[in-house]
C-alpha cells in the first residue's frame, strides 16, 4: 500500500495533475493516463503508461487544459 504522504505529492509527469488511486494503478484526474504501481511503487514514465482509449501516443495527451 503506498503511503498517504507520497499519493498526495505525485502528479502526473505530462501537465503535472493530480492523480487517483485506482486498484493496483494511479490515474490522472486530468488526461486519464494510468500507471501501473508494482511493489508498492509507482511507475511514473510516460513512457510506461497506459494511455487511455482513443489516445496512441503520449503527444496526443490533453493534461492539464
Amino acid at each position: 500500500m503506498l503511503n498517504q504522504e507520497l499519493l498526495d505529492i505525485l502528479v502526473c509527469p505530462v501537465g503535472k495533475s493530480e492523480l487517483r488511486l485506482e486498484g493496483d494503478a494511479l490515474v490522472c484526474t486530468s488526461c486519464g493516463a494510468k500507471y501501473r504501481i508494482e511493489d508498492d511503487i509507482p511507475i511514473m514514465l510516460i513512457e510506461e503508461a497506459e494511455l487511455p482509449e482513443g489516445v496512441n501516443s503520449p503527444d496526443e495527451l490533453k493534461c492539464g487544459e
